[in-house]
């Protein structure tokens, strides 16, 4: 059976929707489903199936509702540093060790002296993990730079270099490397206002 123009169409909206359901973030999942069930409605309207078209066009207006509350709730973002062998660190990076090999292939957890480290809490959870290495007086390298799934929108990172920032400066640190080879990281490296130096490679002045 060939299908027509109108079929197609309905089912890549039927893809999207679907393709959400698989997406861990929130935001992204709000978004793609959005699309989805917007795409389904003008599918349904155009095949005269109106219940179809209104159950997803409150699908749309819901999605809508979620995204705006999302970008503008004031939420309360916090570090809480860490010593060198925090068991809840330890924990944290155990249990997301798989997901954090995909951005960080080479990252071992071997505390150091050196080592600076924090916890970043979003209204009270914990969404992630900052831990930076000091290679001279002047220079930290960011060994991990981690935000579980669900909390990967770029406000983490944002607060991240606003607020360490300062604990950087406070210890004469000017400026801050990291390394990376994964096409999102690296998107979100850049967003934040990192520098590509070489291949792999990241600075960025404070």
């Amino acid at each position: 059976m060939e299908l027509n123009t109108i079929e197609i169409f309905g089912y890549l909206a039927s893809a999207l929707i679907a393709l959400s359901m698989a997406v861990s973030s929130i935001i992204k999942f709000r978004w793609i489903n959005l699309i989805g069930a917007l795409g389904l409605t003008i599918y349904a309207i155009i095949i005269s199936a109106i219940p179809v078209a209104i159950v997803n066009a409150l699908i749309v207006v819901l999605d809508i509702y979620y995204l705006y509350k999302a970008y503008t709730k004031n939420e309360i973002f916090q570090t809480i540093e860490i010593g060198e062998n925090d068991n809840y660190l330890k924990q944290f990076i155990e249990f997301y060790k798989n997901d954090i090999k995909e951005f960080f292939p080479n990252f071992e957890y071997k505390p150091e002296n050196k080592t600076l480290g924090f916890l970043i809490l979003r209204n009270m959870n914990v969404t992630g993990v900052f831990i930076a290495k000091k290679l001279d007086d002047k220079t930290y390298n960011i060994d991990l730079d981690y935000v579980s799934p669900e909390y990967r929108d770029f406000k983490n990172g944002k607060y991240i270099y606003s607020q360490i920032r300062e604990k950087f400066l406070i210890q004469s640190c000017t400026k801050v490397k990291t390394q990376s080879t994964n096409k999102t990281h690296i998107k979100y490296l850049k967003k934040i206002g990192f520098k590509n130096m070489a291949e792999g490679e990241f600075e960025m002045d404070l």
